[in-house]
């Protein structure tokens, strides 16, 4: 069986606290503060960028066969938006790309089918989660995404003791096509249906594992149920110390939240400890798992850990502009023409660059062209040139204007010409960050966003720029 041997993380620069939510609306809101999803930001940019955090700490030689994302909130319908995740991950041809969505639980059946066929896949989950003013989907929320590497059992992170599945058929939460708000049925009727499905599924799961209640060190129960998750931990006897609860940090990021967990857990858990995974979502699934003596290298490929994306640098999001982006509250749009809908065919054609940031080098005098070109504008030399992926490099801002009048969902809209460390320059737009935070010499990243979508619902996607940010900043 393929078992995980890597793990990425992604969580939004902005966080909007449940404060704000009952200083507008004089209740709800809750407690704690949720993640958010930039304007510019959807499922598939978020799991672009916890796929990047994955392969960037993966094994030495690791080449996926297969990509497969779950979401409960896809970019688009009747279009495959892994295609898009494959592209901007520069994944080869012949490596597929699924969707696998609709509801939560989505996430178990794909693990369980990529464990049993054996074969290296990425499995990358993102969800925006979101509400009606005032809603606890709303305040108790997030945003944010997860990727799980399985490969060969040489490299495993985890060893799987044993799992086991309930499924019992029950109206909880659902959501009809072309609606964007789920409905919830009465608190104490799910919770009451989810409490003896959790129990079973986790007795038995500790049973074929041959281990109690005292054996385990980590416990990660997820689920948008949130009295039922609360009963279930109360029930089962681990000590609070040993869950693992993101959501009054980040908010419910539905799919990905137990993938944020798990590699949560990964990031601290020591060779031969036992974690325990309950996920609460039209039935139960759980699992028993030892930490493999690779966890610990895993880790040190990491560039962040989790904790680190959780608690490192972000910027409070106002519940106004919360709920502008999400499009709740209608506002006067910019006063200049909607920019134009990004045609197919000069996509295709330069998709190498659109999607995966594909400079080529000049093969006799070293010269980068970018985006990528078949004759070197130094030495004129035709068609010796090698790609070279830039998407994952550093630059410096050489120069940057504010622009005031620009067309953007999220004024004022910040141009900037960046040097890449390798060489090259390229004009980009600046993401997750205000005027006062980028000057020249300003060291950022790349990062894959939306630029706009267009009026016929065609979204443009492309990769912007976001300051480099060490934690305090």
């Amino acid at each position: 069986m393929s078992a995980p041997v890597g793990y990425g993380v992604y969580i939004p620069y902005w966080r909007l606290d449940a404060s704000d939510i009952r200083a507008v609306l004089g209740s709800a809101g809750g407690k704690g503060q949720r993640a958010v999803a930039s304007y510019d930001e959807d499922s598939t940019t978020m799991a672009v960028e916890a796929a990047r955090d994955a392969l960037a700490a993966a094994p030495k030689n690791y080449a996926p066969e297969a990509l497969y994302f779950v979401t409960t909130s896809p970019s688009y319908i009747d279009k495959t938006n892994a295609a898009a995740i494959h592209a901007a991950l520069g994944l080869p041809a012949h490596v597929p790309a699924y969707d696998v969505g609709g509801a939560c639980r989505s996430i178990a059946g794909v693990v369980d089918l990529v464990q049993a066929c054996a074969r290296p896949a990425l499995v990358v989950t993102a969800d925006l989660r979101s509400g009606l003013p005032g809603s606890a989907d709303e305040a108790t929320g997030g945003d944010g995404a997860a990727c799980l590497l399985f490969g060969g059992g040489d490299d495993a992170l985890v060893e799987v003791l044993a799992s086991s599945s309930v499924t019992e058929e029950f109206l909880d939460r659902w959501r009809t096509p072309g609606s964007d708000v789920a409905r919830v049925w009465e608190d104490r009727f799910g919770e009451s249906a989810y409490q003896p499905l959790s129990r079973a599924a986790f007795t038995d799961a500790l049973d074929k594992a041959g281990i109690g209640v005292a054996d385990i060190d980590y416990l990660v129960v997820t689920g948008l149920h949130a009295r039922a998750v609360k009963e279930f931990l109360r029930w089962s006897g681990v000590p609070g110390a040993r869950a693992v609860d993101l959501v009054p940090r980040i908010g419910n990021t539905g799919t990905a939240a137990q993938g944020i967990s798990l590699a949560h857990v990964l990031d601290r858990a020591e060779p031969g400890q036992i974690i325990v995974t309950v996920a609460l979502a039209d039935g139960v699934d759980a699992a028993v798992m030892r930490a493999a003596e690779r966890v610990t290298a895993a880790r040190d490929r990491r560039r962040r850990s989790v904790a680190e994306l959780v608690d490192g640098p972000h910027r409070r999001l106002d519940y106004g502009t919360f709920l502008t982006w999400r499009g709740r509250l209608d506002r006067e749009p910019p006063r200049r023409p909607n920019p134009p809908s990004p045609a197919a065919a000069p996509a295709l054609r330069r998709r190498e660059w659109k999607y995966g940031l594909t400079a080529s080098r000049c093969g006799k005098c070293g010269t980068r062209h970018l985006p990528a070109a078949r004759v070197c504008v130094h030495c004129r030399a035709h068609d010796h040139m090698t790609a070279e992926r830039v998407a994952d490099e550093q630059a410096t801002v050489a120069t940057y204007t504010v622009d005031r009048l620009a067309f953007t969902p999220s004024p004022p809209l910040i141009a900037a010409m960046i040097d890449y460390d390798r060489g090259g320059r390229a004009g980009v737009e600046i993401t997750d960050a205000a005027p006062a935070d980028i000057e020249i010499g300003t060291r950022v990243e790349m990062t894959f966003r939306r630029l706009y979508t267009a009026e016929n619902g065609v979204h443009n996607y492309f990769w912007k720029a976001r300051p480099v940010r060490q934690a305090g900043e």
